[in-house]
């Protein structure tokens, strides 16, 4: 999904040319057929591309005379040969390949070859979903007893344990299971909605399972649980200890990064009690620094989908990023000597900048600002756009709820409804219970959402457009999860990208080589010293500043400042590129080097444009590389022709518009060898193509439409011309006659 200014387009979709299957949902092998012009081995890399990203170890090319093999396994002795066309492996032939080399042995084929649970007309697992679920029966088959899934945010990471749980589940391999997450919400929508075939198999795992005497329902084969509801508060028992130690076979911790690499941490209780259990961790940003590390607990990840493979395959929503820049965030402020605060209190000699910014010092003017700012966003498209606004603390959240309510393009919209600006924070009771609602695409409000670190992670906020970032952020971690609040693509709703706003230069974390890189786990685990704690998480579980920021010793002053004046100084738009890299190309610039590149001359385009059968392929072709026509018609003016546009961006040629081009041809007079119903016909030709464009004309049931329908029938008008071939060369020769180059 490439996005340009205020629009969308789809990219051309990767095919392979043939997948092979042993079995529902496991690729074993790539096909890629090329005619006997070229050599048997003229598609193997191409092949291998799509083995990449399919996982398949057996890749072959062929001709059609032979096949060429190019083998991962080690099992057919040369990495690549030619073999004969009789001369293709069998299904089980390679299926046995393929068991020995992932060294698996035949009491678990049952366990590979068990199938996905699809609802009769639901959704098929999508390629990387398949790979998750099989990588990790892979490793529990291998005998793994813990296994780390790394999977993006939107990617579908519950759909995916689930049925990892239903095939062990199925195949016995596992009896009991428990599901841990850290969000009731998570709980109820899991039970309800993925994990509903499980029927009166399952349980929520509450208190409310306890009978008279206290001991627990063990009647159930799969509980989900809440793991501050397990782990028992002050006076109360630990809920997870009236199982016994060896109860549950498998247990499943979402969000495994919220605390569970911690040793101390109540996560770590729950997986040390049952101990013996094969435990499964899942998690869009493993937690790694030099305290705490999930790749120490769980061991490498059996797979990793990230965000930018879910963006590039046009599963996810890809963003633009807005950089925003006050005066005084990039110059900084500097109190006079002596100058107090609105309370009175005399404010430290000292330069304050971003990193001081509603954590140490208040400032109400540059909160109305951003306010100000983010509903002229909003208000210049849409209004209803679900939008979370992460600021810095509590006190933040609810300052920036107040200024947005008090804007005056908002001023109607909340008389309509006061939900439409909420703050969404730990600590304010009606502004959770509001939470359910912002998630939920079918519910209009909450629009807004103002919030510190409450929606940072474990919210499925599918419809959120608009992520605003008021907030210093320095853990990549973090940062990770508050851009995943945004990828949930929904075209359905209107979501196809999604925007970040960002006034404090947070956005600079996307130049780091970690932002979007395989998890490594830190090179100083293991040797630094410190408490062992969870390196800085929150009570929610999310990351606070590093050691950069210390705290102060007792109560932080925040000073507060009415009377500063701030404004904006500088505005940058950047997008999500097709090579996974942010880019502030302009669409000038970006489209002059994507046509360049298709193209490397004026006159190369000129000639593919000519020889084309249909101009209409050569425009889908832009549009998929993320040329997009109707944002350079915008920046150029109306009435161009596709075809002007894009050579007066990518070659500076003068442009000429459609009705121009159409009156150049009438003054030639070249239809007069045409009777008089064919003339006609090629006259309301020209006047489409001046009003609508070059893909009018060429649509085949164009002769079905006003004026020529009032001229005869499709068949009559082709007849006119003397029949269909006749007619396609009239039709080639009049677009032609439309693309002449004018003479010297």
């Amino acid at each position: 999904m490439i996005v340009r200014g205020p629009l969308t387009t789809r990219g051309s979709r990767k095919r392979a040319d043939y997948v092979l299957f042993h079995h529902t949902n496991q690729p074993i092998a790539v096909i890629e057929a090329k005619d006997n012009q070229h050599s048997v081995n003229a598609g193997i890399q191409q092949a291998l591309g799509y083995a990449d990203t399919l996982g398949t170890p057996f890749v072959f090319s062929s001709n059609g005379d032979a096949f060429w093999l190019h083998d991962r396994t080690g099992t057919f002795g040369a990495v690549e040969q030619e073999i004969s066309l009789d001369a293709f492996p069998s299904p089980e032939d390679l299926w046995q390949r393929y068991l020995q080399w992932q060294q698996i042995s035949p009491n678990h084929v049952d366990l590979l070859t068990s199938q996905f649970y699809t609802k009769v007309g639901g959704k098929a697992p999508r390629y990387y979903q398949q790979l998750a679920v099989n990588r990790t029966i892979e490793a529990i088959a291998k005998g793994q007893r813990r296994c780390l899934l790394v999977m993006a945010t939107g990617s579908g990471k519950t759909y995916t344990v689930f049925n990892i749980i239903w095939r062990l589940w199925k195949t016995g391999t596992v009896k009991r299971v428990l599901f841990l997450a850290d969000r009731n919400s998570l709980v109820d929508q899991t039970i309800t909605n993925d994990f509903e075939p499980f029927g009166d198999k399952k349980a929520k795992l509450t208190r409310k399972l306890l009978d008279e005497n206290g001991r627990v329902n063990t009647s159930y084969e799969v509980y989900l649980g809440l793991y501050q509801a397990i782990i028992g508060n002050e006076g109360q028992d630990n809920l997870y200890e009236k199982f016994d130690r060896n109860f549950f076979d498998l247990v499943v911790i979402d969000e495994c990064h919220r605390g569970s690499a911690a040793e101390d941490s109540n996560w770590r209780q729950v997986l040390d009690y049952f101990s013996t259990a094969i435990q499964v961790g899942l998690t869009a940003t493993p937690k790694e620094t030099k305290y705490v590390s999930n790749i120490n607990y769980f061991g490498e990840p059996v797979y990793t989908y990230s965000l930018r493979q879910g963006i590039e395959d046009g599963f996810l929503a890809p963003f633009k990023v807005v950089r925003v820049s006050l005066d005084k965030d990039l110059d900084g402020w500097q109190p006079e000597t002596g100058e107090v605060d609105d309370h009175g209190q005399l404010i430290e000699d000292r330069v304050y900048n971003l990193r001081d910014y509603d954590r140490n010092i208040k400032f109400k003017q540059r909160t109305q600002l951003v306010a100000q700012y983010i509903s002229e966003f909003l208000h210049n498209g849409d209004p209803m756009r679900k939008t979370i606004v992460f600021c810095e603390d509590i006190d933040h959240a609810q300052r920036m709820r107040e200024a947005l309510i008090n804007v005056d393009a908002n001023r109607e919209l909340v008389q309509k409804d006061r939900r439409y600006v909420m703050q969404i924070t730990g600590d304010e009771k009606e502004g959770k219970a509001q939470l359910d609602h912002f998630i939920n695409p079918n519910e209009t409000y909450p629009v807004i959402a103002t919030t510190s670190k409450l929606m940072t992670t474990g919210v499925d906020a599918q419809t959120c457009q608009v992520i605003v970032l008021e907030r210093r952020i320095q853990s990549m971690t973090e940062f990770k999860q508050i851009i995943g609040r945004g990828t949930r693509l929904r075209p359905d709703y209107g979501k196809n990208y999604f925007t970040i706003l960002d006034f404090r230069g947070a956005t600079h974390l996307f130049q780091d080589e970690d932002w979007d890189g395989p998890p490594l786990q830190d090179e100083d685990f293991g040797q630094a010293t410190g408490d062992g704690s969870d390196g800085g998480l929150g009570t929610d579980g999310t990351a606070s500043l590093p050691p950069a920021d210390p705290p102060i010793p007792g109560e932080r002053i925040k000073y507060t400042v009415s009377r500063q004046e701030f404004q904006v100084v500088r505005e940058q738009v950047s997008y999500y590129n097709t090579n996974g890299e942010l880019t502030t190309e302009s669409l000038r610039d970006y489209t002059r080097r994507t046509v360049i590149e298709a193209y490397t001359s004026l006159n190369q385009f000129l000639t593919k444009w000519n020889e084309a059968d249909r101009k209409a392929a050569i425009l889908q072709e832009l549009q998929e590389r993320g040329v997009l026509l109707e944002d350079l018609e915008a920046m150029v003016g109306s009435g161009y022709d596709s075809f002007d546009l894009v050579c007066h961006v990518a070659f500076n040629q003068p442009p000429l518009t459609r009705r121009e081009r159409a009156e150049q041809v009438k003054k030639r007079d070249v239809f007069a060898k045409y009777g008089e119903t064919a003339r006609l016909v090629l006259e309301g030709m020209l006047e489409k193509y001046a009003d609508q464009g070059i893909t009018s004309i060429e649509d085949a049931k164009i002769l079905q439409l006003d004026p020529f329908a009032t001229l005869g029938t499709p068949v009559e008008l082709v007849q006119s011309f003397g029949g269909k071939r006749q007619y396609q060369a009239a039709l080639t020769e009049l677009e032609n006659l439309l693309y002449e180059r004018p003479s010297a």
